[in-house]
């Protein structure tokens, strides 16, 4: 679902900001940008989420500018400091020559500066703790969006019941008219008519043409929808799966009709099962 959420922690231990964007998929699917000190904290990272989102596909970074507590402090390696004064002085016994070292000439020697071994451990804690807190606003935004979606879907299933009983209305004008039009044909090609023949055919064909099956389930269909929307739980892939039943029940109906009204009622239905299966794509 699409949402967007971003928190931020400032204290001794420097600045934290996460941020994660949410975009429709149909399964959870992570992308992760985490600083190269905190990267350790990735599969702890994927675990949370895991717990906490059903789907979607997620864009999500840290960021992390040390403050004086996690800063990381330089030493100087005593020890190398006096093998290379030792090392300068036997070079000046040996070639009497009277250079001395300068401090610049130390610092700029490898392995004379050390930095400090970071405990990172509080940042870590911290940052996770942010987490949580993210993972919650993002939820918030999402059930806000859901519930935007959800008043969408509603309107499309009214929509859908009205072209289901303007259907209903239809068809016995519908199959009166076939019957009619069949009549009149047969009637042109065949001097005499077997008419227990042709009522037997006649049955045949209005039960064929019949769609009160596809008008039941679909109305079933429509109920459940409205069902599963009023939920507390993800309902993403069960939408999915009602919006297949609609369509097939759809098609159905577009390939049984005999009446211009009809198919134009069947189109629209298809035109609101597409437009409700596009938001859907958006609700986990």
């Amino acid at each position: 679902m699409t949402a967007f959420a971003r928190e931020e922690y400032r204290g001794d231990l420097g600045i934290l900001s996460w941020e994660i964007r949410s975009v429709n998929h149909r399964y959870l699917e992570m992308f992760l940008r985490l600083p190269e000190e905190l990267r350790v904290l990735e599969p702890m990272i994927r675990e949370h989420i895991n717990a906490r989102l059903g789907r979607g596909k997620l864009d999500i970074s840290l960021k992390f500018k040390p403050g004086g507590v996690a800063e990381a402090g330089l030493s100087v390696n005593q020890r190398m400091v006096h093998q290379l004064v030792n090392a300068e002085r036997q070079i000046a016994d040996i070639t009497g020559l009277n250079e001395s070292l300068r401090s610049g000439d130390l610092l700029r020697w490898p392995g004379v500066l050390e930095e400090n071994e970071q405990d990172l451990t509080p940042v870590k804690q911290q940052a996770m703790a942010l987490l949580e807190t993210t993972i919650d606003s993002l939820i918030d935004n999402r059930l806000r969006e859901g519930e935007r979606l959800g008043e969408i879907i509603r309107q499309r299933c009214r929509s859908l019941k009205l072209q289901v009983e303007q259907v209903r209305d239809l068809m016995p004008e519908v199959l009166d008219g076939f019957r009619n039009r069949i009549s009149e044909r047969l009637s042109e090609v065949l001097d005499e008519m077997d008419e227990t023949r042709l009522e037997q055919e006649m049955v045949i064909l209005a039960q064929r043409l019949d769609v009160d099956e596809e008008m039941d389930r679909l109305e079933t269909h429509l109920d459940e929808v409205e069902r599963v929307l009023a939920a507390d739980e993800p309902i993403g892939r069960r939408l999915d799966f009602l919006m297949q039943e609609l369509n097939r029940e759809a098609n159905t109906l577009t390939s049984k009709s005999t009446s211009v009204d009809v198919t134009r009622a069947a189109v629209e239905m298809k035109v609101l099962i597409e437009q409700m299966r596009e938001q859907i794509q958006n609700i986990e």
